[in-house]
């Protein structure tokens, strides 16, 4: 399971004024927990600042996250030209969060995807919106992904996002996803997914709860990337034990590794 750190964002209050301020020391610090914690790469996002200049503040925040620590990171921005500017100084592959099937994202985002060889979270979305019921979800993310990789893209460089709607408006939209990869990871071997948990959950009370439930249930049904505040121990702790009964972690090895550094004390 590739755990990705969700922490280092703008929409979080510290981080907003600390960037603002061009303050690195908190930005440091605050991947070094993530890492500390079990983050095997840290999402970095500053879309909150002013379009004009989150080009140069993402590139900056690139640049000091790399400075505390060796990761690849995952860029994440919905402004193509900010995704250019960090990706530009990044050290080693990145991952590029994200590209979709909406036409003008993918015309914009392919082009970088190939210029930089990073990794790309696929949105299973298209212009006509987030698709409802398994046929069409189904026809979206096949057609994201078979484009992508008609363009060359390796099945192995893309994290499919098969983006589940909350289950307080449809009961069935976690057991919908979790076919979907299902489905998917017959057609396509080789391609990973990735979530980030807390949609499943909008609207109901305690969604801790739910978002770790639903992790627990979508690593038995394919996914291998999570997007997630790794300081929630319990839901780390959750993982690793899954990634075991589900006959991912070969001879329990990172389970073991995690109890030895701490991680499993949820």
């Amino acid at each position: 399971m590739l755990i990705v750190g969700e922490r280092i964002n703008t929409t979080r209050k510290a981080m907003s004024e600390a960037v603002a301020g061009r303050r690195a020391e908190p930005v440091k610090e605050e991947a070094a927990r993530q890492i500390e914690a079990g983050a095997d790469t840290l999402d970095v996002n500053c879309g909150t600042v002013p379009a004009e200049t989150e080009p140069e503040t993402l590139a900056w925040l690139v640049e000091i996250v790399q400075a505390a620590c060796d990761l690849p990171l995952c860029i994440d921005s919905p402004n193509p030209k900010a995704l250019a500017a960090g990706l530009s100084v990044h050290r080693g592959k990145a991952m590029i969060n994200s590209i979709s099937g909406e036409k003008a994202r993918y015309e914009q985002v392919l082009p970088l995807v190939k210029q930089y060889g990073a990794s790309v979270v696929a949105l299973g979305v298209d212009d006509r919106g987030i698709p409802e019921g398994r046929d069409r979800a189904t026809e979206v993310a096949s057609g994201l992904v078979s484009a992508l990789l008609a363009e060359g893209v390796a099945a192995d460089d893309i994290y499919f996002d098969p983006l589940v709607r909350s289950v307080a408006t449809s009961q069935t939209a976690a057991l919908e996803s979790l076919a979907l990869m299902r489905d998917l990871g017959v057609r396509f071997p080789g391609l990973h997914f990735i979530s980030g948990l807390s949609n499943a959950s909008y609207g109901l009370p305690e969604r801790r709860h739910l978002n770790r439930a639903f992790a627990v249930l979508s690593i038995a049904a394919g996914l291998d990337a999570v997007i997630m505040d790794p300081l929630d121990a319990t839901l780390v702790a959750l993982i690793y034990a899954t990634e075991v009964l589900a006959n991912q972690d070969r001879f329990c090895m990172r389970y073991i590794d995690a109890f030895h550094r701490g991680r499993l004390k949820a």
